[in-house]
């Protein structure tokens, strides 16, 4: 049995026919957006299911953005610490961080159905700068939201973005920063649904989004898990990634859940979904939210852009 057929039986498996992971998920949006939704959804089983898709986008993900990413140790730290400490290097992925997997997938989808433009979110600004960097390459026209705070403090991000001819558009409402985004650029794809998709930058959103956005990123756990077992000889001890929407943490542990491995996700503390917040709906999501004593969404505070944000994948 290979590793990809023991995770499929696994909580590693798709989500239920509702789009849920237990209680959470599900699709909470407009019934203007509903059958966008579900075109998603079939769009998404149908590639993931063609053998010349996928190897379509595997050629992409290895020759455009430099798969397989590097595993380095850190010799000297890890001495510091008593322990050997391996970096998944995604920084060094075109565009700099693991957004592109996710993003190639989506765009290439989006090719597939017809789609000529995209619209995405962005907090940190690498998933703005990687989606206009797949609407260059597939000839597409690319529209990203972001806070404005988000656009004061990624100023360089947000003039790549722009120097790859994506229009970037500086979100004024709210606390200005990621969820504002999302908010926003869920209100463009309701009224351009037709030709547009919304490339939603973390397992996060309606169904099929949670779902769609792991299975891209799961090459990063895949990847991990065969590099750490050549250097170690066996799965790491513990297996450690940032949490904001959850991408990168969950394209990581992916490649672990079934494995002795213990897997520790850390969240801001001014944006600490998991550990401090209660179930609620936001984004077309069921997941943790953070809500103030009226059940309206808090505010999430971080130094950090991007992972300053007020909910959780489901």
């Amino acid at each position: 049995m290979t590793i990809a057929e023991r995770r499929d039986d696994s909580l590693m498996s798709e989500p239920d026919t509702s789009g849920r992971f237990g209680e959470f998920g599900g699709r909470f949006v407009p019934e203007t957006l509903v059958p966008a939704c579900q075109e998603l959804e079939e769009g998404f089983r149908e590639a993931w299911a063609d053998p010349q898709w996928r190897e379509e986008l595997d050629v992409a993900l290895r020759d455009y953005a430099g798969r397989p990413s590097g595993l380095s140790e850190c010799h000297r730290l890890g001495e510091q610490l008593g322990l050997r400490l391996l970096l998944k290097r995604e920084d060094l992925n075109h565009t700099g961080s693991h957004k592109i997997n996710n993003v190639l997938g989506q765009a290439f989808l989006a090719k597939r159905m017809g789609k000529t433009r995209l619209v995405a979110e962005t907090g940190a600004g690498q998933h703005g700068v990687a989606s206009a960097t797949a609407a260059a390459l597939l000839g597409m026209e690319c529209k990203v939201y972001m806070g404005a705070v988000d656009v004061e403090r990624q100023a360089l991000n947000v003039f790549r973005m722009r120097l790859l001819g994506a229009e970037v558009e500086a979100v004024q409402s709210g606390s200005r920063t990621l969820k504002d985004a999302v908010n926003e650029a869920m209100r463009d794809w309701v009224a351009t649904v037709g030709n547009t998709h919304y490339c939603l930058g973390s397992v996060m959103g309606p169904h099929p989004y949670p779902w769609m956005v792991r299975q891209f990123h799961r090459v990063i756990g895949d990847e991990a898990r065969e590099q750490a077992r050549a250097l170690l000889g066996d799965d790491p001890d513990v297996v450690t990634a940032c949490v904001g929407g959850g991408s990168n943490a969950l394209g990581i542990f992916s490649g672990f859940v079934d494995t002795r491995s213990r897997l520790v996700g850390v969240e801001p503390r001014g944006g600490a979904a998991v550990s401090r917040s209660i179930p609620g709906v936001v984004h077309g999501m069921r997941s943790y939210l953070m809500q103030d004593e009226y059940g309206q969404v808090d505010h999430a505070h971080s130094i950090d852009a991007g992972i300053d944000y007020q909910g959780i994948g489901p």
